[in-house]
Order: C-alpha cells, then sequence, then structure tokens
C-alpha cells in the first residue's frame, strides 16, 4: 500500500504537507498542492479510511431510518447518500415502515449509538418524549413534521404547501374538493399540518368545510387512496376534486375514478402530494406538491455533520423549498408547468 510517506519522498516535501494537502486543508502554496497531488497521482494513493476514522474516534458511518415502503423517502434517501458521499460518509439505510415499536427497536439499541456517528431520522410513530430522550444519546437530525424542541430538524412547510394545492383547485372552479389522508397519529404529524392547509384554502375560497369529504385512511399506500375515493363516489354528492395527502393516494383514487367510468380531470380533477417519479407515468400525470429533495438531502446531511464535528449551537429548525408541479390531472393538458419556488 502507498503511504503518505511514499508521496513526500516523490514530491520533495513532509508529510505533514502530504497530510494537509490529502485532508484539504488550507494555506498549502498552489504550487505546493500541486506538486503533491501530482505525486499522489502518479502512485495512486488511497486514503487508508479505518485509520482515519480510528485516529478521529469516528466511524465515518450515519444511520439513515426512513419508511422505506413510500417511495417518497425512497427518492430522498438517493439524494442523502450522494450528500453524505461527497463528505466522505457512508450511510446505512434501515426501514421503519412507520411502525411505531419497529422505530423504537432501531432508536433504542445501544450499539447503534456507538457504531455510527450521527442518525438522519424521519419519525412517525414515536411520541415527542421518546423523541426528546433519545435524541440526547448522539447527533441527530429529523425529517418531517414532527418537531421536537432541542433536536434538528429539516422539513417544508406542509400547511402552506396543502392550502396552495388545495387553492389550485378552487381556482378551477371546482366546489366540493375532499380530501385524502387523515392518519390517527400524535397531533405533530403530517396529516394534521396538510388538514390546516386543506381547510385554509376552503375558507379563503368561501367554500364549505365538509366533514364528510376528509376522507381518514390506514396508511398513505393506493389500495388506502383506492379505496377512500371509493367512499367519497358513494356519497349522494361525490366531490368533483380531491386532494391526497401523497402520490400513492392520489394514484389509488385516479385508478378507483376511472374504473367507475368517470374522467379526470374532467369529472373528478386530482392533486397529489410529493412528486414522485411514478407520478409523471400515471394516466393522466399527476399534479402534485414537489418538495425540493435535493435541498432537504443537503440541509440534513450538513446540519448533522456540523453536530458530528462538535457544533454546539442552538438545534435548528431548518425549511426547504417546494412548488406545485400542475400537470394533466388537473388541467387535462399533456405538459408540466411549476408555480414558483416557496418555502
Amino acid at each position: 500500500m502507498v503511504t503518505q510517506r511514499d508521496v513526500a519522498r516523490r514530491a520533495g516535501v513532509s508529510v505533514r504537507t502530504v497530510s494537509n494537502v490529502v485532508n484539504n486543508f488550507a494555506y498549502v502554496a498552489e504550487e505546493t498542492r500541486a506538486q503533491v497531488q501530482k505525486a499522489l497521482d502518479e502512485l495512486d494513493y488511497r486514503p487508508n479510511i479505518a485509520a482515519r476514522s480510528l485516529n478521529r474516534g469516528r466511524s465515518n458511518l450515519l444511520a439513515l431510518v426512513l419508511p422505506l415502503d413510500v417511495p417518497y423517502f425512497t427518492e430522498l434517501a438517493a439524494h442523502v447518500v450522494n450528500r453524505a458521499e461527497e463528505r466522505g460518509y457512508t450511510v446505512l439505510l434501515d426501514r421503519t415502515e412507520g411502525v411505531a415499536e419497529r422505530e423504537r427497536q432501531i432508536l433504542m439499541r445501544r450499539d447503534r449509538a456507538a457504531v455510527f456517528d450521527g442518525f438522519i431520522f424521519s419519525p412517525l410513530g414515536l411520541s415527542e418524549d421518546e423523541l426528546r430522550r433519545w435524541a440526547g444519546n448522539c447527533p441527530v437530525v429529523t425529517l418531517g413534521e414532527l418537531r421536537v424542541d432541542g433536536v434538528d430538524h429539516v422539513a417544508i412547510d406542509d400547511t402552506a404547501a396543502a392550502q396552495c394545492a388545495t387553492a389550485h383547485l378552487a381556482s378551477l372552479g371546482r366546489t366540493r374538493i375532499a380530501a385524502i389522508g387523515l392518519v390517527d397519529r400524535p397531533a405533530g404529524n403530517t396529516a394534521a399540518h396538510r388538514s390546516a392547509g386543506y381547510r385554509q384554502a376552503l375558507a379563503e375560497a368561501g367554500l364549505p368545510i365538509l366533514p364528510e369529504l376528509a376522507v381518514p385512511v390506514r396508511r398513505y399506500q393506493r389500495q388506502d387512496g383506492r379505496d377512500a375515493m371509493e367512499r367519497l363516489l358513494d356519497l349522494a354528492e361525490p366531490p368533483d376534486a380531491v386532494f391526497c395527502y401523497n402520490d400513492l393516494l392520489a394514484i389509488g383514487a385516479m385508478r378507483a375514478a376511472l374504473s367507475r367510468g368517470l374522467r379526470v380531470p374532467q369529472d373528478i380533477a386530482v392533486v397529489g402530494f410529493d412528486d414522485i417519479t411514478e407520478g409523471r407515468f400515471t394516466t393522466p400525470a399527476l399534479t402534485s406538491i414537489a418538495p425540493d429533495k435535493e435541498r432537504i438531502a443537503e440541509l440534513a446531511v450538513t446540519r448533522l455533520l456540523e453536530r458530528v464535528e462538535g457544533d454546539k449551537s442552538p438545534p435548528a429548525q431548518l425549511e426547504a423549498p417546494w412548488r406545485l408541479m400542475i400537470d394533466e390531472s388537473t388541467t387535462g393538458v399533456p405538459g408540466r408547468t411549476s408555480s414558483e419556488a416557496r418555502g
């Protein structure tokens, strides 16, 4: 194995200078840096990651804990992995499916805090008290709408995004706008924020808030969306538009409408949330709220590594931008258009 001493000998500099270049430290003269880099390339030097981690007292491993049964999180995970790799870290994924007991099993094991330098975690089942107790044991950044005092957090403004999605439907002249996605979870959850935005948009449009048009679901999966839409279509006065709290629900809802012989969007317009790739290939293509997944990943990884490096500043509540991507499921016109980014 080529060592830094070998590189120093080839470049005619000290081992310390080679180390400074390898670790990208400042205050190395450009001419010297180029000289060392040339030697590194000629000798095909590869840093000993294990030794470097041992010297720093770190593993260079990050844990990403997500409900990967939802495509949004799968797409987000790819961005997190890319951002972490750019910083020299490896990401290991663990899936929770949003089940509280699974989240506890993953997070409460003491050996995990010893293995990983930090955690990026989207909690769906844990309470605020449970999350707060656990987060004191190691660096952690949470994603989603469960905001806990004392814990770094990255999310979009779900309430504003849901208000925008519902207002878009109202702007099309729809008057019976339903919502699919209510869930029985703690008060800080995503569904609560999206429901608030939905009601706010109806009120601003002068439309009634009708309990029978807000349909709960067990999970955010396609079949749940289909079942919820079936309930709505069985009403004496079915809706003429539906805001779904994620794209999988929207895809299931459109399937139910089409199975009943309805046209989307002529008879019933549909908006989703998350802008997953699958929604761009449905028939019709899905209008959806598009969180900036790349920016969410960048904010989460950067904040976590600041903590790993010893940053003791107060916990941050970081907000990523989002936009409404308008497509065939509300306009009937092929081709996506975008609102201005917000947040």
